[in-house]
């Protein structure tokens, strides 16, 4: 009998991640793609194009589903609002993909879902029915599984928290992206660093340079206290097992877990937090496609 296999897609602000699983996990093949600027429809084609090489290399396995994890909304008619990809306001993707591809079940969740998703099957969830996975990268946003489920909302907003309000009063400038996300992002940091010292910095050259700048340490130290009030927030509220960091600023800025843990004890529910685990992914940059495996593994409709 022919293996059994999917093809998983990670959709993100500036790259197409794409890869050939077998549906115990086991990644067969795999590319990645810059956007290069594609907005729109040519976005789309991408995602069509990755998926078509995947099925070229699959003759002898036994393919049952497309999962795509895309950086935004996503409705019960895989309609998506995606605000980093220009012309994604409203863009019909599963309806596309389905007129391609319609011989094989399409499913599409939010990157946030897939994140959870990617850990709770291969990741640092594995053991968790109660976990929350915290991305931040040019956005933020968190999964959140509880009993076993995730938690997707009634319009799959659920887990915006860049949007969490997190100091006072409210200033016309959190109006785009929110409160969190306006300080604690990687273009947040970028902010910081810049209205402190007139200065463009990355976030990465923040964060690598913590320990010898003094612009790089007040601006993690100020995103410090964000990232442990977000924290506690999410152990006093959902009372999880573990809540996993990632992303692409968490990547580097995991070294900082002890003092974001240090913060979140101040402002979190005790008991949940004496009992809260709070750890890196271990998938990494894979927990999106990992997640959407898992989604076109199993088939899960929106509901």
């Amino acid at each position: 009998m022919r293996r059994a296999a999917v093809i998983a897609v990670d959709l993100g602000g500036t790259k197409l991640a794409s890869a050939l699983f077998t549906v115990d996990g086991k990644i067969l093949a795999r590319s990645e793609v810059k956007l290069a600027g594609a907005q729109g429809k040519a976005v789309g084609q991408l995602i069509g194009a990755a998926i078509e090489c995947h099925l070229a290399v699959a003759q002898n396995l036994r393919l049952s589903g497309i999962g795509v994890c895309v950086p935004g909304i996503v409705d019960k008619r895989g309609v998506v609002w995606a605000p980093n990809i220009p012309g994604w306001k409203n863009y019909p993707l599963r309806a596309e993909l389905v007129r391609r591809f319609g011989r094989m079940n399409v499913t599409i969740r939010s990157d946030r879902t897939c994140y959870i998703l990617g850990e709770a099957w291969k990741g640092a969830a594995q053991d968790c029915s109660d976990a929350i996975f915290l991305a931040v990268g040019t956005g933020i946003g968190a999964g959140i599984l509880v009993d076993g489920n995730v938690i997707e909302g009634a319009q799959g907003i659920a887990g915006a928290i860049g949007w969490m309000a997190l100091q006072r009063p409210w200033l016309a400038k959190y109006g785009s992206c929110g409160c969190f996300e306006y300080s604690g992002s990687g273009a947040g940091l970028a902010r910081y660093a810049k209205d402190i010292s007139k200065r463009n910095l990355f976030p990465a050259e923040i964060i690598r340079s913590y320990n010898m700048n003094r612009v790089a340490k007040q601006t993690i130290n100020h995103a410090i206290e964000f990232w442990g009030m977000a924290v506690a927030n999410m152990v006093s509220v959902f009372n999880p097992q573990k809540i996993i960091v990632g992303g692409g600023v968490f990547g580097p800025a995991k070294r900082f877990l002890p003092a974001i843990r240090r913060e979140a004890k101040k402002w979190a529910q005790p008991i949940a937090f004496r009992h809260v685990k709070i750890e890196p992914s271990k998938l990494g940059r894979d927990a999106g496609l990992y997640g959407a495996a898992f989604i076109a593994k199993t088939k899960k409709p929106l509901t």
